[in-house]
């Protein structure tokens, strides 16, 4: 066997196993950059191949009033460390390929959940 047929073989072994890996449910990750800044704060807090199940806290001390949500999925962002909705803070839609910015008396973010 040739050395580019070896090649060729591996190449595309690994291609299917990506492929296979990809579609199933089990440690699925968004695509693209999750960016999050505070309020009038240079300091961005970015994430990516962020898992799409469970609650993910946004490691901004003060919390985020600037998102850019650059994946190919759509999130939720919450009032909350925990996602949790409450009677003062429902959870805040932002599409994917938007951005979304807090209002100057509203509180920050302080996690979000993927929609998947």
């Amino acid at each position: 066997m040739s050395h580019s047929r070896r090649i060729s073989i591996t190449v595309g072994t690994a291609a299917l196993l990506l492929t296979a890996s990809a579609c199933s449910g089990l440690g699925r990750s968004t695509v693209g950059m999750l960016s999050f800044r505070g309020h009038d704060s240079p300091v961005e807090v970015s994430y990516s191949n962020t898992l799409v199940v469970g609650c993910h806290r946004i490691a901004i001390p003060e919390g985020a009033t600037h998102v850019e949500n650059n994946t190919l999925v759509d999130v939720v962002l919450y009032r909350t460390p925990d996602c949790q909705k409450t009677d003062k803070a429902d959870g805040i839609y932002v599409a994917t390929t938007l951005s979304n910015v807090t209002a100057p008396v509203s509180l920050p973010w302080r996690s979000f959940s993927v929609i998947h």
